[in-house]
């Protein structure tokens, strides 16, 4: 079977000895390249106080990715619903969405993206996240057409009906996308275990919306592909070495890769590091179709978003171009069939 449509979530991360400001001009280099590739969507998720992620301001990094490309779709994936007001938010994306229309995303997560501490220095209620699927519902409703009797209105948004994506990693999501009739995007990039169930809740409980008339999955995946496996899993201890340094409590700046991952991590650290990463297709470009098409049967998932965190910037290119490649080669096999 051909893969499905891809598209990127681009953290714009900071590896040592970079700065934020190389960090977003290069995101815009990759997503200039997305577009010229055929990925779909190109977007970019809200986190603070991590010195190796510089889209913090997220509905601004949007702006500059989409005023320095023509025709990809840019969004969030996702803006942190919880540490916002709806109206505010509402505002911000009715605003690209008048600037640059028809290609702006929202996708809408309930975490608040960070640790205890800084959630609080965002000044938000702890109880905040609670109310999630509330303000999702307001947020929807200052995007969509004036009511005769509506007293405070998105200006711009008001009538913009910029698309909304609900995003997940467990059931909740995949519940609240499914009851609101909106697309689900599943976090399996980082946290791969409630995939399949969370899958099978929203296909089952869907209902129809204006938006949306069938359900509509995407899934997150890692690929690193290179011109062998061996340069592929080089690359790929990039993040092996994040993912440790999170479950040792040290975030910091991305790290270069590594000749020897095991002496990197414990036993116990690889288990949980592995664990996180289960959805990650690395090698030379056979070897991750072959692991794509796979996972593409297995979840039906009808469009993948990849994230590749890494180091080299020309090595990232490089992995994407090849990633796209893939695209066009099943698509021609499956003509030919």
């Amino acid at each position: 079977m051909p893969l499905p449509p891809l598209s990127i979530l681009d953290l714009a991360p900071v590896p040592l000895g970079a700065t934020p400001g190389d960090a977003l001009r290069r995101s815009l280099d990759l997503a200039r390249h997305a577009e010229r590739w055929g990925y779909r969507r190109f977007w970019v998720a809200e986190h603070h106080n991590m010195t190796g992620i510089a889209s913090a301001a997220t509905s601004v990094v949007i702006g500059y990715l989409a005023g320095g490309t023509e025709t990809i779709r840019v969004g969030a994936g996702g803006i942190m619903l919880p540490n916002h007001s709806p109206l505010v938010i509402a505002e911000q994306f009715g605003t690209l969405e008048s600037l640059y229309p028809g290609r702006i995303d929202l996708g809408l997560g309930r975490a608040p993206g960070t640790d205890q501490r800084t959630w609080r220095a965002l000044r938000r209620d702890p109880g905040a996240a609670e109310a999630f699927p509330q303000d999702v519902l307001e947020l929807q409703a200052l995007l969509d057409d004036v009511q005769p009797d509506q007293a405070i209105r998105a200006v711009p948004g008001a009538g913009t009906h910029v698309p909304l994506w609900i995003l997940g990693s467990s059931l909740f999501g995949a519940q609240l996308a499914a009851h609101l009739g909106l697309p689900y995007a599943f976090a399996s990039h980082f946290a791969p275990e409630a995939l399949m169930p969370a899958l099978q809740v929203y296909r089952e409980r869907f209902r129809p919306s204006a938006q949306l008339e069938r359900p509509y999955a995407m899934a997150g995946v890692n690929a690193f592909v290179a011109e062998t496996d061996a340069e592929a899993q080089r690359l790929f201890t990039t993040p092996q070495q994040s993912f440790t340094n999170l479950i040792r409590g040290t975030r910091g700046k991305l790290q270069p890769p590594i000749d020897d991952i095991e002496s990197y991590w414990s036993p116990m650290e690889k288990a949980q590091a592995s664990r996180m990463l289960a959805c990650s297709f690395v090698g030379a470009p056979a070897t991750v179709r072959q692991g794509l098409e796979a996972f593409a049967a297995e979840t039906g998932v009808d469009e993948l978003i990849v994230a590749a965190a890494i180091y080299d910037h020309d090595a990232r290119l490089r992995s994407y171009e090849l990633l796209a490649e893939l695209v066009g080669d099943t698509a021609e096999v499956q003509a030919a069939g």
